[in-house]
């Protein structure tokens, strides 16, 4: 008789692989040894354990930026939210207004703005009354711009709710090491000690 759960098992395996005489003892230690192979549990190679191991998202710069990056906007967007302004257009018209007639090329190289998002970020600041596009004496193809006094209205009212962004983004970090980090996060990026403007 079959009467352990082992058995059972061994006996549904026989029905499944189609052998009738499965209570022959070779059978038997056959299918068992088959049923043994089914029932081990998998593990990985220690190589592949391993590898994974050695990798610690939480040590990994990348992903901390990011996630600096993600917060720094969160805050940002919430002090900023009531003046329609985004970091980008913020860091678009203090630039600017450090700088009157600078050019898009020279816009791009202040604030790491790409190319592709300028000009439309440009386009909407023009609408809204905030700058102003003029040719270049120099070179007609070029545009410069210039702050209006609307958008110098705008960058005034800003700048409060800027610096206090500033403050919450840097609030985890203690205040003796904070010149520390304003220094290395400006290495990092590439962007000398002098050149300022941007949020």
């Amino acid at each position: 008789m079959i009467d352990t759960a082992r058995d059972k098992q061994i006996s549904a395996l026989a029905r499944l692989l189609g052998v009738r005489d499965y209570r022959s003892e070779a059978v038997t230690k056959r299918l068992g040894k088959v049923f043994s192979m089914r029932r081990r549990p998998t593990t990985r190679s220690p190589g592949h354990n391993g590898a994974l191991g050695g990798f610690r998202l939480v040590d990994a710069p990348g992903h901390l930026l990011r996630r600096c990056q993600q917060r720094a906007v969160e805050i940002f967007m919430e002090e900023l939210r009531p003046l329609r302004l985004t970091p980008r257009q913020f860091a678009v018209l203090i630039a600017v207004g450090q700088r009157p007639g600078l050019t898009q090329t020279e816009l791009v190289a202040d604030t790491g703005i790409d190319r592709s998002t300028i000009g439309d970020m440009l386009d909407r600041l023009v609408r809204r009354g905030l700058l102003r596009r003029e040719r270049s004496g120099r070179d007609q193809r070029a545009n410069r711009l210039r702050i209006l006094p609307a958008g110098l209205r705008a960058l005034a009212a800003a700048l409060p709710h800027v610096r206090r962004a500033q403050q919450r983004i840097l609030a985890p970090v203690p205040a003796s090491q904070r010149t520390a980090i304003i220094t290395v996060l400006r290495q990092m990026a590439g962007v000398p000690a002098a050149t300022g403007g941007s949020a």
